[in-house]
């Protein structure tokens, strides 16, 4: 098997993740909860974990940070929490359903909202923000790139709009984080939604976000906390006050050993190794007659996602017979991205993602590319 789905989820995790997990399943106790050697075990290991994660996105106060499931949950936290009526957002065409889906239910609610338009190779023109703006314009929200084409979005000069006219920053790096270096204190990010089961390499059910000192965000759900019981509201400061019930504690435990191997290999050493397959793959496939490539190839820096289409063939057909005639794992339809399929012109086919991992090889890269060079025979 060739597994090159790695934007939905890494199925290779390091090795110290399943001992990790195994292990805090003997030994964890519910963090906050007590005073003895388990749950006490429980919050030194969920409190690494957000050090790590503060070490890994250069955050200061790793108490900034709160955990969730997955940046879907994330995501909501922080467009449901800080928007309110009458504000104004600029988003883009880019964007996952996990921030296009919150933000429509805003509308409902008196939020208004501008979507950047991309070009038909998924490009944006950050002139546009400019041109978006209003004087009631609270967050701009951006993916850091995109999960169909792979373009990156340039941060820093969205961060140099938002921070010249005092507007918040929320970036969704659901297919960054472990990958792209990350500077949230440098690039004014004030809230980065991040995933644990992608470029972390860590295990499904973990993610988080950071918000920055200063910014209230409402919870999403209110309950357990471990403390201030008698209090009919649930306690305001981070991270409880984006952390109601029990945590994914084990999940955590093998984030945080995930976290461990980013940090010994480097993550410079993994985005390069993604970039080289990648571009392995897109010269090998760029000029196959028949094939129809999406995205910006010009640009130096994307993520490690290669997409095509193959003559006019419906893209789930195209999935089906790369897994049963090649044992090949790709993602195939519309990505929850139903924008960016708007703007490439692929409602109706879809989209095959071929997405790699740091630790694929060149000779699985040249089998995929055998593939769709017989495919589109």
């Amino acid at each position: 098997m060739i597994y090159l789905d790695n934007a939905a989820t890494t199925l290779w995790k390091p090795p110290g993740v399943t001992q990790a997990m195994t292990e805090a399943l003997a030994v964890m106790g519910n963090a906050g909860r007590g005073a003895h050697a388990p749950t006490l075990q429980a919050s030194r290991i969920i409190y690494d974990t957000r050090e790590a994660l503060a070490e890994l996105f250069h955050i200061s106060n790793p108490m900034r940070i709160a955990f969730a499931s997955n940046a879907t949950e994330a995501l909501n936290t922080a467009i449901m929490g800080i928007l309110k009526p009458g504000d104004h957002v600029i988003t883009t065409e880019c964007e996952h359903n996990s921030v296009l889906r919150p933000l429509y239910r805003m509308e409902t609610a008196g939020v208004s909202v501008t979507f950047l338009k991309a070009d038909s190779s998924g490009r944006l023109d950050y002139a546009d923000l400019e041109r978006s703006r209003r004087p009631n314009t609270r967050a701009v929200i951006v993916t850091h790139a995109s999960n169909v084409t792979g373009n990156v979005t340039d941060l820093e000069a969205v961060s140099a709009f938002t921070q010249e006219h005092g507007i918040l920053l929320m970036v969704d790096a659901a297919q960054t984080a472990g990958v792209f270096p990350i500077d949230a204190e440098k690039w004014g990010i004030s809230v980065l939604c991040f995933t644990g089961h992608k470029g972390l390499m860590g295990p499904q059910g973990t993610g988080g976000l950071y918000v920055r000192e200063g910014i209230e965000a409402a919870p999403l759900k209110t309950g357990g906390s471990g403390i201030h019981s008698f209090d009919r509201n649930h306690p305001s400061q981070m991270p409880t006050a984006l952390e109601a019930g029990t945590l994914n504690g084990h999940g955590i435990a093998g984030l945080r050993a995930a976290l461990a191997y980013i940090r010994t290999v480097g993550i410079e050493a993994i985005y390069q190794r993604e970039q080289k397959l990648a571009g392995q793959f897109y010269r090998g496939v760029k000029d196959i007659p028949g094939v129809t490539l999406y995205g910006d190839y010009e640009t130096e820096k994307r993520a490690g996602i290669v997409s095509l289409n193959i003559l006019d063939l419906d893209s789930s057909l195209v999935s089906d017979w790369l897994w049963e005639d090649y044992e090949i794992c790709v993602r195939s339809g519309a990505h929850c991205a139903p924008l960016m399929h708007q703007a490439l012109g692929t409602v109706r086919q879809g989209i095959v993602r071929f997405s790699f991992s740091h630790v694929n090889t060149e000779e699985e890269v040249e089998l995929a590319v055998r593939a769709v060079r017989e495919l589109a025979k």
